[in-house]
């Protein structure tokens, strides 16, 4: 029987594995750490109130549809393992300024909302709505599930993004038909979703407005990581194989072609082909060390230019805040210089913007009874820009950010506290091998997407292929399970051969 190794239970590594074992390959799937997710991991914490569980994130969960076909694949239904909950509004937005927006799917409550904002913006709104209609079916419908593995489909992909001026910025589309600057910072903010600065990430990314408006936004009951759950349910009902708590050490090869994976227990198995969700430059530099193709390729994607990490402050309280949704952004006093700060410069801003998540509004079962819990999420410079002892700062930021909300969006905060911890650019360096601390691998640039990022499939060895945020199209849940649905295509033609 044909054999497949995945690197990396993450959303892109179990949508793949699961696209795999479903067309008859016999997929392993190895997991460094001791439970399945990625960056979509969880953690319980024990109080003597009860036990909290904490989503590391992501927690945004857009086009259900392309998890749903995970499950179709075999002829079987998602919602037989997990259950999806809308998210209403989709995000709640605030100023320093006491302006409060509630963006949704309710087409009349919005054009009220920006009718009070500014009237002029209401046609202006639409206007944008349908330039993201465009983008949406070129980049995402056409393109997002298509690997550029040569410069020809890139020119092939060129005309459409002509025609939308992909080389603008998200935050320039959004000025050229928005003239209220809350509202702009309100339609152009989504880039930080996928780690990219609205002033520098190509306009194809307002595509995700018609994501949202299209699939809504929605919440794994349980939790993200319960979504996790459902996914390796389906992969392994399917026959494969999940071994956790074995990081891969090397990926074996000889010549020109990939012949299997060695873990650090010791653990080695051959096989036909080896994908990797891992992060691309750990890939690269660490998993095929000894391979020169490989360090030529870790040196260049070392220079290349990565999206930010974040600081997440999780906590968990006593009461309710049945005022406070889903998601809340609370944006500083600042935008374009706050991001610049953090994308440019390498500063550690006091005036951060935070995104708060409050999954108890929507699932009360994640903490006890009478409780509830938040994170807290401030975009921060990758290691690489500040290289600064976390150590020691991470508890002074933790409490700013814990004060910030106190006198902004949660009254009494410090009082209700049972448990809080935080997680910062190290923590994703360490735990999730990423090259500086990234939250989500390659800025999204133009000119590090499509066949400008790493390739779906290695250039020169024909079984090793590549899914996750580092490969095309990017970051995100949408993004790297069509990646996975990118890569398992290619997999599947090469593996049956002509």
């Amino acid at each position: 029987m044909t054999k497949a190794a995945v690197i990396g239970a993450g959303f892109g590594g179990l949508a793949l594995a699961i696209r795999l074992q479903s067309a008859g390959v016999a997929t392993t799937l190895i997991e460094a750490r001791d439970k399945p997710g990625g960056r979509a991991y969880a953690w319980e914490r024990a109080t003597d109130a009860g036990t909290f569980t904490f989503d590391a994130g992501p927690t945004v969960i857009t086009d259900p549809d392309c998890l749903r076909e995970l499950w179709k694949l075999s002829g079987r239904d998602m919602a037989d393992d997990v259950t999806l909950l809308p998210v209403d509004p989709f995000y709640r937005l605030m100023w320093p300024d006491g302006t409060s927006f509630d963006y949704s799917n309710d087409e009349a409550a919005l054009a009220r909302q920006i009718g009070a904002l500014n009237p002029q913006d209401v046609e202006g709104y639409k206007a944008f709505l349908r330039y993201s209609e465009g983008v949406y079916r070129e980049g995402y419908e056409r393109l997002g599930a298509v690997p550029f593995l040569d410069f020809g489909a890139m020119v092939k992909a060129a005309p459409a993004l002509a025609r939308y001026q992909a080389w603008r910025s998200v935050y320039g589309v959004v000025a050229s038909h928005i003239q209220n600057e809350h509202l702009r910072e309100a339609l152009s903010f989504h880039t930080l979703l996928v780690g990219g600065n609205p002033f520098t990430t190509s306009a194809i990314y307002a595509l995700i407005h018609k994501l949202e408006k299209s699939g809504g936004v929605w919440f794994a009951k349980g939790g993200t990581h319960a979504l996790i759950r459902a996914m390796v349910t389906q992969f392994e009902r399917l026959g494969g194989t999940l071994r956790l708590g074995d990081a891969v050490a090397h990926i074996d090869t000889l010549g020109d072609r990939a012949t299997g994976v060695t873990t650090r227990s010791g653990w080695h198995d051959s096989f036909d082909a080896v994908a990797s969700n891992a992060d691309v430059v750990h890939s690269y530099r660490d998993l095929l060390d000894g391979n020169a193709r490989a360090g030529r390729v870790a040196r260049s994607l070392e220079r290349k230019r990565f999206s930010p990490s974040l600081f997440v402050v999780h906590f968990g309280v006593r009461g309710s805040f049945s005022g406070v949704p889903h998601h809340t952004i609370l944006f500083g006093p600042r935008y374009r210089e706050l991001l610049t700060d953090i994308y440019e410069h390498g500063v550690l801003a006091d005036d951060f913007s935070l995104y708060i998540h409050h999954p108890t509004v929507t699932d009360p079962s994640l903490a006890p009874e009478g409780h509830s819990t938040f994170y807290a999420l401030a975009p921060v410079p990758h290691l690489g820009k500040l290289p600064i002892d976390w150590d020691e700062v991470g508890p002074i930021y933790a409490r700013r950010i814990m004060e910030a909300l106190d006198a902004r969006l949660l009254p009494g905060l410090r009082e209700r506290l049972v448990t809080s911890f935080y997680y910062a650019p190290p923590d994703f360096a360490r735990d999730l091998n990423a090259h500086l601390g990234s939250a989500f691998s390659l800025e999204p640039l133009l000119t590090q997407s499509a066949w400008f990022r790493v390739h779906n499939r290695d250039d020169v060895i024909p079984n090793l292929y590549f899914t996750g945020a580092g490969t095309h199209p990017g970051a995100g849940i949408p993004g790297v399970v069509g990646s996975a649905k990118a890569t398992a295509g290619l997999m599947l033609d090469d593996l049956r051969g002509p």
